[in-house]
């Protein structure tokens, strides 16, 4: 069925262009918007590799064919040039209250919780930049959003026994973020996080950690102690802009993607993604109404949970003032060896987060997976990476994916 593009091709190709130049849209002598006025927030970096030294340019050695496990011919220029998306190597962090001050409740941000801290990556700054090179629990990590996918993913930056830092490459494969790695120069995609092309990790994945998309008050509630990336980020930019205006419309369609997409759903239906085997994939709209999804994935049965409080980041020309498409979260519900069963919680949102309910004791349990009242208070589930993405990238990805709908 033949469906119209909300944006126009020039108009949005414009749009995706100066977005990925970063072309500043104001002063450019002006410091960086939303520069903390206070010190930034302590986190502990991580020791990258050099590299070989012998590179030039990201793809490979000049005059020699890579090696590749695709078609070179699908990997398409997005308009930038290599890093004219500036990535954030030295991110700076503040509190939740300092950063109160510039974003909203329904803010939407990623969140990747560690064994010991928890950051937050504001889509407001994100979009902007799309790769944040850092650490968590003194762990190398990539913190990746591709905007045309609408894909937040995280992942370790050690690969083979090699510390690595990203760039972007000013490419796309599938309407997807290309990312480039410094010290060999591979291309990686980023939705699996595999080196497609190159020479040292040719077809090798990076391990991803679960990391999700919430709203800024959601998290604010469940780990208040969290780090939360800042404006400071020595760019300036329209921070909490949105250069993709209407992007997520039903009826639009995914920019410079070739070939054709799963017409099983609209291109720009959003789902929620299992990464596992062949992956399984829970459209939104069906999640939103039930607000508990449950299923056996590859290994272990999962539970995924949905509630309001997160705006799109890709609806108005204002982050914040988009539709509210919520915010998941999804877990293996077991705790001692015995498996639970959840429902939403009768009343949700209370001052301790509760969100759902384990139908066998009652307990509430909050969008980080911890239980925060009743007999299991104190628990936590081990979570599981999802990601928050459209239909056609998902589909084409994951030809043979289950869909829960």
């Amino acid at each position: 069925m033949a469906r119209t593009t909300r944006t126009g091709p020039a108009v949005a190709g414009l749009i995706v262009l100066l977005a990925a130049c970063g072309e500043p849209l104001e002063d450019p002598e002006a410091p960086a918007e939303g520069a903390n006025d206070g010190p930034p927030l302590a986190t502990e970096e991580a020791e990258r590799d050099e590299g070989p030294g012998v590179r030039e340019g990201f793809f490979w050695e000049p005059g020699v064919e890579p090696s590749s496990t695709i078609d070179l011919g699908e990997i398409i220029s997005g308009g930038p040039p290599p890093d004219g998306i500036p990535p954030i190597d030295d991110p700076v962090y503040e509190s939740f209250d300092d950063a109160a001050e510039w974003l909203t409740a329904d803010s939407p941000v990623m969140v990747v919780r560690g064994e010991t801290e928890t950051k937050v990556f504001p889509l407001a700054v994100m979009t902007w930049h799309e790769i944040v090179n850092d650490a968590i629990d003194g762990e190398p990590i990539v913190v990746t959003y591709c905007p045309l996918c609408n894909s937040g993913l995280a992942f370790y930056a050690e690969i083979d026994g090699a510390v690595l830092d990203f760039g972007t490459s000013g490419r796309l494969w599938r309407s997807n973020l290309v990312m480039y790695d410094r010290q060999y120069g591979n291309l990686w995609t980023q939705f699996t996080g595999e080196a497609i092309v190159g020479e040292r990790f040719l077809g090798q994945q990076l391990d991803r950690i679960p990391s999700t998309l919430q709203g800024f008050a959601e998290v604010r509630t469940t780990d208040p102690d969290a780090l939360v990336l800042s404006r400071d980020t020595g760019h300036t930019r329209r921070y909490g802009a949105n250069p993709y205006t209407g992007y997520d419309a039903e009826d639009s369609q995914p920019f410079l993607f070739r070939g054709e997409t799963d017409r099983r759903f609209p291109a720009m239906t959003r789902v929620v993604g299992f990464p596992d085997g062949e992956g399984t994939a829970v459209l939104l709209d069906h999640l939103a109404e039930q607000g508990v999804v449950e299923f056996d994935d590859v290994e272990h049965p999962v539970t995924l949970w949905w509630a309001p409080g997160a705006a799109s980041a890709l609806d108005t020309a204002d982050i914040d003032a988009g539709r509210d498409v919520g915010q998941t979260a999804a877990f293996i519900p077991v705790v001692d060896g015995e498996r639970l069963r959840f429902e939403v919680a009768a009343d949700p949102a209370d001052e301790d987060g509760v969100r759902v309910r384990d139908t066998g004791t009652g307990s509430g349990w909050n969008l980080a997976g911890r239980a925060v009242d009743g007999p299991l208070e104190g628990a936590s589930l081990e979570p599981v990476p999802i990601d928050d993405t459209f239909w056609f990238v998902w589909a084409v990805y994951k030809p043979d994916t289950d869909v829960i709908d």
